[in-house]
């Protein structure tokens, strides 16, 4: 049975990479999903007064432009002035399997829709959020085919083409709006964007569909259900002909454009070029699981993890950095996903828990200090956990004759059997400390020097039954 984290819940979501505050976000998962795939809203609030941008992600799982971009609004942006709420996983169980829609196409499910498609709450519950007061504009972020050009020039560049086209249904709102002028805002925003292209060739054009001169598919639409309802909404299309650091890179310009339009003031901790959205999307990527008592860090994570100490007859319960990171049940273990890349099988060996401490004391390289469960630590050289007592340590892939406590012992990186490390390069292990038989904690060891990348205790909170 899943259960679900609260309907409306409100977290500090602090550092990702370089300590910089976030903005308060909130979580809403959608009923009608299964496992750890309902898709969540993050409200990023400055606490200023200003305009509210929604964001919506992943309403295509194969469009990874999208909801790439939008979970590095999520965990890479800061919020100063006006709010965004961003929903960067929509269709969560689609972008799982890279696939249009497991259930039908979800954008082609805002015009009627019978209680009994498995889609309906989840139709329900985003359009309950489009139509908050608070919100002032609507921005579906999608991947399209080829390039827009509103004349035919070959297959690939014509008006039957979405990528690189920023969209609107008609061309003013039909509503009393600060923001009705729909087609001017687009050409001001496409415009915006062409001032940052790689080539000449990637320009933004503004595509009309006019939906309600008969287009009966687009009437189906988030935005034209938004814009039928008095909400501003726009799609901002990526072409698919592009990798999708690329495809990201255009969408947040696209994003930021819209943010500067409405006032909305915002820091970001990366450069904003295609490679610093690259790094940006590989960084800062981990679990926790069991309120810290277990830490992942997923760069380089093997694809198959032994022995995960997990609590014997409990429900597994996980944090995450990115709302992209999702945990599901594989009936031997549990699979790891990242979007649509599924980074690691683990395969849990089960035991009672012990919360008597919090972590334990470690000399790293000749200086003494206090480690919590749930954080990597870097060493350069060597690193001995100090004992105490009642509490038995185990470094995974590390073994000496006669020894079954492993405290007390300096242990460098060649000491320990390498396939037993976390990532496959053979860098980081993990350190786990036990009372009797019962787990208390994890530990990693970097002996690449890095520490842990943020606190996955202050991401997306979910839990799944077994």
């Amino acid at each position: 049975m899943m259960t679900h984290i609260p309907r409306i819940h409100t977290a500090l979501f602090l550092t990702v990479l370089w300590g910089l505050l976030l903005s308060a976000w909130a979580a809403v998962p959608a009923a009608a999903q299964t496992g750890n795939l309902d898709f969540t809203l993050h409200k990023l609030e400055s606490g200023m007064e200003g305009n509210t941008l929604l964001v919506v992600g992943g309403i295509q799982g194969d469009e990874p432009g999208g909801f790439n971009a939008a979970s590095l609004l999520v965990s890479h942006y800061r919020i100063t002035r006006g709010n965004v709420w961003v929903v960067p996983n929509l269709n969560f169980i689609s972008i799982i399997h890279s696939t249009r829609g497991i259930y039908g196409d979800l954008n082609r499910k805002f015009s009627a829709l019978q209680e009994s498609d498995p889609e309906y709450q989840v139709i329900e519950d985003i359009k309950s959020i489009i139509l908050d007061p608070e919100v002032d504009i609507v921005l579906n972020l999608h991947d399209g085919s080829g390039f827009y050009r509103p004349v035919h020039i070959d297959n690939m560049h014509c008006p039957q083409r979405w990528g690189q086209s920023v969209i609107v249904d008609q061309e003013h709102l039909n509503f009393p709006h600060q923001f009705a002028e729909l087609g001017t805002i687009a050409r001001h925003v496409a415009g915006r964007v062409n001032l940052h292209l790689y080539d000449d060739h990637h320009a933004y054009y503004f595509k009309n569909t006019h939906t309600s001169d008969g287009d009966v598919e687009m009437e189906k639409t988030l935005t034209f259900f938004a814009i039928q309802n008095g909400k501003p909404a726009f799609g901002l299309e990526a072409s698919k002909t592009f990798p999708t650091p690329l495809r990201a890179y255009y969408i947040l310009h696209l994003l930021e454009a819209y943010m500067d339009y409405m006032g909305i003031e915002y820091e970001r901790n990366f450069p904003l070029t295609a490679e610093g959205v690259q790094d940006a999307i590989n960084s800062n990527v981990a679990l926790a699981f069991f309120d810290n008592r277990i830490f992942l860090d997923l760069a380089d994570i093997r694809e198959r993890l032994g022995y995960i100490p997990l609590p014997r007859g409990s429900e597994i319960r996980f944090s995450a950095t990115n709302p992209l990171l999702t945990v599901l049940d594989a009936g031997d273990g549990y699979s790891v996903y990242y979007g649509n890349e599924l980074l690691s099988n683990l395969h849990p060996e089960y035991f009672d828990y012990d919360f008597s401490i919090s972590g334990v004391t470690l000399d790293v390289d000749g200086q003494e200090g206090f480690t919590h469960f749930g954080e990597m630590v870097a060493v350069a050289d060597s690193f001995t956990v100090q004992p105490m007592e009642g509490y038995r340590v185990n470094v995974i892939g590390f073994t000496q004759q006669g020894v079954s406590n492993e405290s007390g012992i300096a242990i460098t990186r060649g000491e320990i059997q390498q396939r037993f490390s976390v990532d496959r390069e053979g860098w980081v292990f993990r350190v786990e400390v036990y009372k009797d038989d019962r787990f208390c904690g994890m530990i990693l060891v970097d002996y690449l020097g890095r520490s842990s990348p943020g606190d996955p205790n202050l991401g997306r909170t979910v839990s799944m039954g077994r």
